[in-house]
This record gives C-alpha cells, sequence and structure tokens, in this order.
C-alpha cells in the first residue's frame, strides 16, 4: 500500500520550541502528557534534550480508551528508563486525575519540597511545565485540575498558541506550552500511528489509505474489535482494501453499481476508532517498539 511520507511542521511548532527553552529556567519541573494508546509514538523525541535534565513526570492520557494490559507495560518500561513518575489518567472521566498532585509533590519535586520546608519555605508555589503533542489533551487536563474552562479544547491539534500560567490551588503553578511535533519524522511508522489518534491534521494525509492502515493493524492485533463492532468476518486473505471494503458494504455505504463509498467508510472507521467505539485498543508495545528499533 503506497502512501506519502507525513511532514506536519507548523511554523508556531518551531516558536513553541523556543518558549520551551526560554522557560525552563522559571519552573521546578516537566509533565509531559502522552497519549495512551501510543506512550511511544506520542512522546517528543527532542522533549528530553529540551528540558535539560528537570525532574520529569508523563501523563499517559486516554487510558480510558487503550488496552489496560499495554498501559502497564508501558508504565514499566518509562520507570526503568528513570522517568520519576507515570500516571494513566482521563481527562474525560477525570479518573487518574486526583492522583496527579499528590505523586508530582511525593515523586517527582520531594527533594525540593522536602528543602524548602527545611527551610521555612512554606507557601512557595511548585511551578511545572506542561508539555505534549497536539491534541493529546493538555488542555482537558487543565481545566480539569483548575476546576474550570481555563484552557481552550477543540478535538483538533494546534489550538493552543501561546503559553499560560494557571494556578492549581494555593502551592502549585502550571506554564501551559502549545502542543508540538518535531521538525521531521524519521520513522513513519510513528506518523501514521500519531494520524491515526488525530495529532497530525487530517488535510495532510489521505484518510482512505490511512484508514485502510488502521484496519490492517487492527485486524492482525484486535481482530475481536472489527468484527464485534462491524460484524465481519476476517481472513488471513483480508488487507485493508477488502476490510474497508467489508466495513462500508456492511453499514450500507454504497455508490451506483453496488461499490462501497470507500472515502464515507474510511471517515467513519477513523471517526469511530478516535471516539473509543472499536472498544480499548493500544497501537503499540514496548516490545514492538524494541523490535522495530533493532
Amino acid at each position: 500500500m503506497e502512501v506519502k511520507n507525513i511532514q506536519w511542521f507548523p511554523g508556531h511548532m518551531a516558536k513553541t520550541r523556543r518558549m520551551i527553552k526560554e522557560n525552563l529556567s522559571l519552573v521546578d519541573g516537566v509533565v509531559e502528557i502522552l497519549d495512551a494508546r501510543i506512550p511511544f509514538s506520542s512522546r517528543n523525541p527532542e522533549m528530553d534534550r529540551l528540558v535539560k535534565g528537570k525532574p520529569k513526570m508523563l501523563l499517559l492520557n486516554k487510558a480510558d480508551l487503550a488496552d489496560p494490559n499495554v498501559t502497564n507495560q508501558w508504565i514499566d518500561y518509562y520507570k526503568k528508563l528513570g522517568v520519576s513518575a507515570v500516571l494513566p489518567i482521563d481527562c474525560k472521566s477525570g479518573k487518574g486525575i486526583k492522583n496527579f498532585l499528590p505523586t508530582l509533590k511525593t515523586q517527582v519535586l520531594n527533594e525540593l519540597v522536602t528543602k524548602r520546608e527545611s527551610k521555612g519555605m512554606f507557601g512557595v508555589p511548585l511551578r511545572i511545565m506542561i508539555v505534549g503533542i497536539p491534541n493529546v489533551g493538555k488542555s482537558s487536563f487543565i481545566n480539569k485540575m483548575a476546576g474550570g474552562k481555563r484552557a481552550k479544547v477543540e478535538d483538533r491539534p494546534g489550538v493552543t498558541r501561546t503559553k499560560q500560567w494557571v494556578k492549581f490551588g494555593e502551592d502549585v503553578e502550571m506554564l501551559d506550552m502549545p502542543g508540538v511535533l518535531w521538525p521531521k519524522f524519521e520513522d513513519q511508522t510513528v506518523a501514521h500511528r500519531l494520524a491515526f489518534t488525530g495529532a497530525v491534521k487530517d488535510d495532510v494525509i489521505d484518510l482512505e489509505t490511512l484508514s485502510m492502515m488502521l484496519l490492517e493493524n487492527l485486524a492482525e492485533n484486535y481482530p475481536k474489535a472489527l468484527i464485534d463492532r462491524y460484524n465481519v468476518e476476517i481472513s488471513s486473505e483480508d488487507n485493508g482494501i477488502s476490510l474497508l471494503e467489508k466495513i462500508g458494504k456492511r453499514r450500507g455505504m454504497l455508490i451506483s453499481g453496488g461499490e462501497v463509498n470507500t472515502e464515507r467508510a474510511s471517515i467513519m472507521v477513523m471517526d469511530e476508532f478516535r471516539g473509543g467505539k472499536l472498544g480499548r485498543v493500544t497501537l503499540e508495545t514496548p516490545k514492538s517498539i524494541a523490535t522495530n528499533m533493532k
């Protein structure tokens, strides 16, 4: 299946990289939000270099859409890499949100908190920077933590364009950064997974091809999800095209001559996957990543 290389790095993202560097001295630690369905592909490979060794915490957002067994594998994976704390959360339901501040204070910034208390520095707010790729849920997280709509939220990438400070109670201040990707996707598998979840604008991709690739991934790793949702049979002979046609036919998406309207079917498949209607799915595992990197 031919698919053109995906590249999407608008000018404001270059500006965000500069803002991260320029404002790093203002914060005590960095919180990076990942998509729990793609915990490797949604982590900016430049971020460790950009944040220069500041204490780090990872939040695996949209955990309610991800395979819980695989999420646990990713938590172990990142802890072994030396990340101070890794929390699964879901900003829509609020699940896991209550664990954020206790974990931040007792695991990520515990040395700083202890040092300040020993010097009698009570009431000095902890300041953290929040980063992540577009459409990963940064604004939703901030709004949940702040108890109201402090950040603009839309289900499309690239909405937050400027930095903003948000207070969480009396003792934590968060610097929200716009979503940032990286200048070039060396691994197109990573680019495709970002596109599957909506981190890359759909208008730079052929959605029909993208949906076929997603269907092949699901048929290999989560065939029951497709069978249960679309009531189709899956065989070893099926590929993305045949799966899309089967699904489109089942949903009555036909045009003159009885052909399947694959454009309409592909939009539906992508929307239903992103909306969690195919069940709890994770598109990569630590084992699959290790295999691909060899």
